[in-house]
């Protein structure tokens, strides 16, 4: 069992009970009423789904672009050729190509946060799956990565677009924003964010679809928010 830290605990003790969860207003206000760190941590949500995530047809997943984005500036790589190439560049992509980029991934490059890919491209993506796949960032049409309007894709995501699919145990998690955004941009970002969510119920779903919504900021205990 990880021993919490003194920080941690002291932390944890000015969090309700998870049998109470809060409104949203309230949760970011004890978010925000945590010590600072050293640096601008990430707040993330977690929601747990009332899905089965061993059905095809209630796998929740897709993007949306958050009001004030994320307070990260992603580093978005592009299989593109031509004038689509072109155009991602000037959209802001940090690496675009084709073989080459292929070859650079193949061999263990992974530094960027967003892959996307036109749909021609797709034969040379489709075998580095071994690679992106398990970190989430293999080009997906529904993802809306895999696209010919490469331009309006990267704009979205330097703008804060979040990306997000269930795990097996029927969890989702994203990041919303930072701790030193007000508390206004926090709570418009998180509450687009379970709006979206809720508007993706699939309809096989019966009973409840979201079970449990948790905020938490990389380096503080979670809290939990009334669903």
């Amino acid at each position: 069992m990880v021993k919490q830290s003194k920080a941690m605990k002291a932390m944890a003790a000015k969090v309700p009970s998870s049998k109470d969860p809060q409104t949203l207003s309230k949760a970011v206000e004890i978010l925000k009423g945590f010590p600072t760190r050293k640096f601008d941590q990430s707040v993330e949500i977690h929601m747990n789904l009332g899905i089965d995530p061993a059905q095809a047809d209630q796998i929740v997943r897709g993007s949306v672009v958050l009001p004030h984005g994320i307070g990260k500036t992603q580093r978005i790589v592009v299989f593109a050729k031509g004038d689509l190439a072109t155009a991602a560049t000037e959209a802001g992509a940090d690496a675009v190509g084709q073989d080459d980029l292929a070859k650079k991934i193949k061999d263990g490059w992974t530094d960027f946060d967003v892959c996307i890919a036109t749909p021609d491209m797709m034969g040379l993506v489709g075998p580095l799956g071994k690679v992106l796949g398990p970190r989430g960032l293999m080009p997906s049409p529904r993802a809306g990565t895999v696209t010919m309007d490469v331009a309006k894709v990267i704009r979205e995501y330097k703008a804060g677009k979040v990306e997000f699919r269930n795990d097996k145990g029927a969890n989702l998690h994203a990041i919303v924003g930072k701790l030193s955004f007000d508390a206004k941009q926090l709570e418009e970002n998180i509450q687009a964010f379970i709006d979206y969510v809720q508007s993706l119920k699939p309809q096989n779903v019966k009973g409840t679809y979201v079970k449990s919504v948790a905020l938490c900021a990389t380096m503080s205990p979670s809290v939990r928010v009334a669903a």
